[in-house]
């Protein structure tokens, strides 16, 4: 399987997410990426649009439904939200969406924030193999994988995506 060039993905996103914005009369939403590979795709998509609005943080590791399984990830770092989330038009933007469970995560620690006027989803890739209803409003590329397969995003710069083979 050939994977999608980022950069290519990020420039069709970037006009995807304008022409949504504009259709909700949205003018000044925050940006807000997932660590760490939302927010390399947050960085491109915000340079790619030209926009220098300040870029929030989100370590969902904590807010994880499987923390009490999996542990804590030894590179955690605190989320850094440099505005109010109350009453905002938030833009959350994360690299793969594959089960959903990354991004409820990060809707949760976002309402602990306070509540935001609206949220837009933005994924690189959608992986379609969600077990939650959660799909993005902005999507780079839809992949079908064996389930042996994943895909890694490498960066922040530039961006790359890796096909990974687990029954290696």
């Amino acid at each position: 399987m050939s994977l999608p060039n980022p950069a290519d993905l990020i420039s069709q996103m970037a006009i995807r997410l304008t022409a949504h914005l504009e259709q909700r009369g949205i003018r000044e939403p925050r940006y807000i990426g997932i660590r760490t590979g939302g927010v390399w795709v947050a960085q491109a998509l915000l340079d790619e649009l030209g926009n220098q609005a300040p870029l929030g943080t989100l370590d969902v590791s904590f807010y994880r439904d499987d923390f009490s399984q999996n542990g804590l990830h030894p590179q955690v770092r605190p989320s850094a939200l440099p505005f109010e989330i109350e009453g905002q038009h938030l833009v959350l933007i994360d690299d793969v969406l594959m089960s959903g469970r990354t991004v409820r995560a990060a809707m949760n620690e976002l309402f602990d924030y306070g509540r935001p006027a609206s949220v837009t989803l933005v994924c690189l890739l959608d992986l379609d193999a969600a077990e939650l209803p959660i799909r993005p409003n902005v999507v780079g590329a839809t992949l079908t994988l064996a389930a042996h397969e994943r895909v890694k995003l490498l960066g922040p710069a530039p961006l790359q995506l890796e096909l990974q083979d687990l029954a290696l």
